[in-house]
């Protein structure tokens, strides 16, 4: 039960963190294209590849499951906003804005990837 307490705990904290950065790349660039989740989604990929090579059984940290399920689970998957993503990206498509539509679908999947191979890369690089 403490587990689902802690998951709580961590998505609740990568909420806000979601909403606030969100809030400020799309007052900053605009809410033509979801600059916003994009950066959102790409930097928490970065991280939770970082985070897991960090704390991989051969990682640098050793640091317990639950703690592990805390941040990845709770912090990274409240972080992330797929969900945001296929809603926009679905408005965009029924606006007409394929183009847009598209360059969010690519865009997030290539960028979202190299994040977390980034992440995952750096640490194991840099652990060695």
């Amino acid at each position: 039960m403490l587990s689902y307490i802690w998951v709580g705990l961590g998505g609740a904290i990568g909420s806000v963190a979601r909403f606030w950065i969100s809030g400020v790349v799309a007052e900053r660039y605009g809410q033509t294209f979801p600059f916003g989740t994009l950066a959102v989604n790409v930097s928490g990929s970065l991280i939770i590849g970082a985070f897991a090579a960090l704390t991989d059984p051969q990682g640098r940290w050793l640091v317990s499951p639950s703690l592990r399920q805390f941040f990845m689970i709770g912090v990274c998957g409240g972080y992330t906003t797929f969900s945001s993503f296929s809603l926009q990206t679905l408005a965009l498509a029924q606006d007409g804005e394929w183009f847009r539509a598209m360059a969010n679908s690519i865009a997030s999947f290539v960028f979202c990837l190299l994040a977390v191979w980034l992440g995952h890369f750096s640490v194991t690089r840099i652990s060695k």
